[in-house]
């Protein structure tokens, strides 16, 4: 893929629960390290977790305690894209990110 930096970060986004977007306005957000997702889509659909990284690349992101069982016995991280997945709690842990969110739901 040959997309520049700032359009594969508009890539990573995924749509937000009922909840969320109900409570702030929109459907869809920018997926972070730390954010609670869940899988709707897939092999691995019911699975909940938060992310534990974003691999820009491949457009791709790992969640926790989606994983595969590898021959030797060890486990893998499965990599799922982010249009497979539900945001269903963000981490507004950045004073910038949470400073956005409200503007965002009070238009």
């Amino acid at each position: 893929m040959n997309a520049s930096l700032n359009r594969r970060a508009r890539m990573m986004r995924a749509p937000l629960s009922k909840d969320l977007s109900t409570q702030y306005g929109f459907k869809t957000a920018s997926l972070r390290k730390g954010d609670t997702v869940l899988v709707s889509r897939g092999d691995y659909k019911g699975h909940e977790g938060k992310v534990i990284s974003l691999i820009m690349p491949r457009n791709k992101i790992t969640v926790e305690g989606v994983n595969i069982k590898k021959m030797d016995g060890t486990n893998k991280l499965v990599k799922i894209s982010p249009s497979k997945v539900t945001i269903t709690k963000l981490d507004l842990s950045d004073k910038r990110r949470k400073q956005l969110f409200e503007l965002k739901s009070k238009k």
